[in-house]
């Protein structure tokens, strides 16, 4: 189960291993069936609208854009940690290397970065549209929106890497287990065998990078409501409200449970609550984006029937494996949104 190597001065730790998940004969059937199902809802959900947005020409515009591109990043967001965590129910071997450990929190937090920038590149763009209408066009030209979505990425994926450069090299020589359902900074840091005070560093930059991003938003969304709150048509004022409305959603249930997982410090929880936490950030959370979008918006709900007409028109009943189980969702999903 533990692999260890051992050096002239020390025991090194190249496996960690997953404690808290259950045994099979446990009962772990019974969380591995929904969480599958979760997995398979936000993998095509994402899909769904990503496609809907790059095939339906009406929705060539910056939002539906930055919706597309968050909906991509949740894709890659809930891989880095479901699969391993789906592994680990039915697995009697629940470890990962210590290389994959490195990878999975990089990933993770990386793609979690991107993606609150992206929530509030998306929050500046509501603002500009509502607020300064008249001027949107000149402003959220594409060549800005390409310059917004790549810079988010790369700063998204460089944020984390001197963080993780320096966990490689700390030494880990036991124990071994990972009180949490994959790999994340503070319980694998508490394996380490040694001072890793310096880690407070950079949670401040981290703290002081997600409060950036919940000012920002914040201060965009009551603009946007002031303005908003003013304009006579009522028809008006409940269609800008509308557009707000999945965009304001996201950012509660994203930024809720950031602030729940990593805006705490010294505080602690009890372990059955900081894994109930670890779960709405990295399961919950992303399951809730394929819903609100397609249900919230008509634009998109239409072009996401269109998709999976198209999808269920194409693949034949006669079908096997995936294909047949595509056919089947693709045919739920489209009668549960009309």
């Amino acid at each position: 189960m533990t692999q260890i190597t051992t050096t002239e001065n020390q025991t090194m730790v190249t496996e960690f291993y997953f404690s808290d998940f259950p045994q099979f004969e446990k009962g772990s059937l019974l969380f591995f069936i929904p969480l599958f199902l979760m997995y398979v809802f936000i993998i095509v959900g994402n899909f769904m609208i990503f496609f809907a947005v790059q095939l339906d020409a009406r929705l060539h515009n910056p939002m539906y854009n930055f919706i597309s591109i968050f909906s991509f990043l949740e894709i890659w967001y809930t891989t880095v940690t479901i699969p391993k965590m789906l592994s680990n129910l039915v697995s009697k071997e629940k470890t990962i290397s210590f290389i994959g450990c490195l990878l999975q929190m990089y990933f993770f937090h990386s793609l979690g970065v991107t993606e609150a920038l992206v929530l509030t590149v998306m929050a500046i763009d509501r603002y500009v549209a509502i607020c300064h209408p008249l001027r949107y066009a000149t402003i959220m030209t594409p060549r800005l929106c390409i310059q917004l979505s790549a810079g988010s990425s790369i700063f998204g994926f460089l944020m984390l890497l001197p963080e993780i450069v320096w966990i490689s090299t700390l030494p880990f020589c036991g124990p071994n287990q990972i009180h949490q359902l994959f790999c994340d900074f503070e319980p694998v840091l508490r394996l380490a065998c040694t001072d890793t005070s310096m880690i407070l560093i950079e949670d401040v930059i981290h703290a002081i990078s997600i409060l950036t991003s919940v000012c920002i938003i914040t201060l965009s969304y009551l603009r946007i409501i002031v303005v908003i709150l003013r304009i006579p048509s009522g028809k008006s004022r409940q269609k800008a409200f509308s557009t707000c409305a999945a965009h304001i959603t996201i950012f509660f249930l994203f930024f809720g449970s950031v602030t729940l997982m990593y805006l705490r410090f010294s505080v602690t929880f009890p372990p059955l609550l900081d894994k109930a936490i670890a779960l709405m950030f990295a399961v919950l959370a992303p399951l809730f984006n394929p819903i609100i979008y397609s249900l919230r918006n008509k634009d998109m709900k239409d072009a996401i029937k269109k998709v999976l007409l198209a999808i269920s028109s194409y693949i034949p009943t006669s079908s096997s494996g995936w294909f047949l189980f595509l056919h089947i969702f693709s045919s739920i999903y489209y009668l549960w949104i009309f």
